[in-house]
Order: structure tokens, then C-alpha cells, then sequence
């Protein structure tokens, strides 16, 4: 079964729970400055940390019987900081090559997801490219993550249309089935303005190869809930449309939680609710998490979903 079809025959899909702040917290370790937590699978400890993570979050997939996506912790490794790091241009490959030995180990029905991002900050749009400027900076990724045979391409916080749509059309050419993830606000609207029901639709519009569904990330389920219940949200076609969160777990705002020093945390149980609330808004279909997450909280929300 390909992702696609994944999607299409599963009424949930678990996505994994948090991995940089954990990777932080719980191990100790520190990010390569240019391409992040690309640079782990290179590292003894690195990797095995990232293998205990990945690990934990199949076991509740195999637990509750949910099909179960991760994606490559490359959301900043495109071609320009990978070429100002000490690594080589096969890192994309290598750590696509990583995650698949752990999906062959798994036992469970898994997809492999090229995590990708915008090339200025995730949180305040500030950097960001231009649709055409995008096309052109993010199709060499997009290649990369060709070669490497990845099941789907998930562009992850992306605060800006012009370069989500700009990301868009460079998958488009792969025909890689992606999923275009948003930083969203409590006013419905991405970081730079725009209307989550107009952002969908411009790249719809935009695009041969569809994105298979949009999501939110690095987000509370309660800002989410609130985005989509503006009237000019609450849509066909954004009920349609978006269909999954990676959450985080505090309701604080993007620049309350940006570079905070202690982890904003609340209880699996509370998180998990807040979670389930929103199949009341919508066809949400695919729960991860994001910061302050980890296993407990990824049980509860699957515990929940099979109910």
C-alpha cells in the first residue's frame, strides 16, 4: 500500500510525537548550527537516540493497530546550509536511508515522510521567499528526497503562502505525494495574513500533484480548534482539506514558546482531549505531536482515536 492509498483506507493515522526537544532534554544533545538535527545520524549517540524515540512512538502504533508516518529531521537541511555545514550533499539520502532501516525493523505498516521547511524563520515569516524564488530554492531538495524514494514530502511550519505555494509547485514535479503543514494563529490566518481556506485554495489551484491533505504544526489543538471556527474557515473545503495536527502541548502563542528556556508541558490526559475535540470541527485524520509531547502523550491521544 502507498501513502495514498494509506490515507484513503485508514479513518486515523498516528504521526510521531516530539523529537527535537526531547533529543535536547532527555539526551543532552546539541544541533548542528547550519542543518540541525540532520546532522544526528552521524553521531553514536545521536543515532541511537534517535532510534529509541522513533521506536517508542512505533510501539503505541503497534499497540492500538494505527498505520504510523515519521518523517527526516531535515527541515533545515536544504542545499544552501548543508553546503555551509561539514557534511555532504548525500545527507538528505542518508537520513532517509536512516529512518527506512527503522520502518524495515518495525513490523507495522509505516511511511517514510522528507520533512522540509521554509528557508527564513518558521515563526515570524521574517526571510521568507517569494512563490517563484521559492520554486527554485526548494526543487533541489525536492530531487533529493526523489532519489532517495521517499513514501510522501511533509513541508512543515510554513508561515507564508508565497513560499508554501512556491515549495508546492517544486513537489509537483515529482509527483511525491506531500502534505503542506502551517504555522497558523488563533485568527485563522497564516504568520503573514492569509486565510487558512484562501491558502488552501490558491494552492490547489496552483498545483497538477494536489498536496494529499494540509495540516498544522508546532501548535496547541486549542488554537487550532479556534482558527478553524472563524466563518471564513469553516468551509467545504477546508473541512475537505485539512486533516491532521502535530501539536505541540502549551496554548502559548509562537513567540511566547520560541526559544523559551523550560518546556511548556501539560498532562497526556488533558492534551489527549484537546486533541479528540477536533474531529467535531472537521475530517482530521492524522495526530502527532510536537513540542512538550512524548510517548505518554502520543498513548493517550491513540488510546483515545480506537475508543
Amino acid at each position: 500500500m502507498d501513502f495514498r492509498a494509506c490515507l484513503e483506507s485508514n479513518r486515523n493515522v498516528l504521526m510521531e510525537g516530539a523529537l527535537g526537544e526531547r533529543l535536547k532534554r532527555e539526551y543532552g544533545l546539541e544541533f548542528d548550527e547550519n542543518i540541525a538535527m540532520a546532522s544526528l545520524i552521524y553521531r553514536p549517540e545521536g543515532a541511537a537516540a534517535l532510534s529509541n524515540l522513533w521506536n517508542e512512538y512505533i510501539d503505541i502504533a503497534r499497540k492500538y493497530h494505527l498505520p504510523f508516518i515519521a518523517t527526516t529531521p531535515t527541515r533545515r537541511a536544504n542545499r544552501e546550509r548543508i553546503l555551509k555545514s561539514n557534511q555532504t550533499g548525500q545527507v538528505i539520502l542518508d537520513n532517509v536511508s536512516f529512518l527506512r532501516s527503522i520502518e524495515k525493523n518495525s513490523g507495522i505498516e509505516m511511511y517514510i515522510g522528507g520533512l522540509m521547511g521554509c528557508k527564513g524563520d518558521a515563526y515570524t515569516g521574517e526571510g521568507c521567499l517569494s512563490e517563484s524564488e521559492a520554486f527554485a530554492f526548494h526543487r533541489w531538495t525536492t530531487e533529493q528526497f526523489r532519489k532517495a524514494k521517499v513514501d510522501f514530502l511533509y513541508a512543515g511550519i510554513m508561515p507564508t503562502l508565497p513560499e508554501a505555494a512556491g515549495l508546492a509547485r517544486a513537489i509537483d514535479d515529482t509527483e511525491i505525494p506531500y502534505i503542506i503543514s502551517f504555522t497558523i494563529q488563533r485568527d485563522g490566518k497564516l504568520i503573514d495574513g492569509t486565510t487558512i481556506a484562501d491558502a488552501i485554495q490558491y494552492i490547489d489551484n496552483h498545483t497538477v500533484n494536489k498536496p494529499v491533505c494540509y495540516m498544522a504544526n508546532c501548535v496547541h489543538p486549542s488554537i487550532v480548534y479556534k482558527a478553524l471556527s472563524h466563518s471564513f474557515n469553516d468551509t467545504k473545503l477546508v473541512k475537505e482539506r485539512f486533516r491532521g495536527i502535530q501539536a505541540n502541548t502549551s496554548p502559548l502563542s509562537y513567540s511566547e514558546l520560541d526559544g523559551a528556556v523550560d518546556l511548556k508541558c501539560s498532562e497526556p490526559e488533558d492534551f489527549s482531549s484537546e486533541m479528540i475535540k477536533l474531529s467535531n470541527i472537521g475530517t482530521f485524520q492524522i495526530w502527532g505531536g510536537c513540542c512538550g509531547t512524548d510517548h505518554r502523550h502520543m498513548e493517550c491521544v491513540a488510546r483515545k482515536l480506537v475508543l
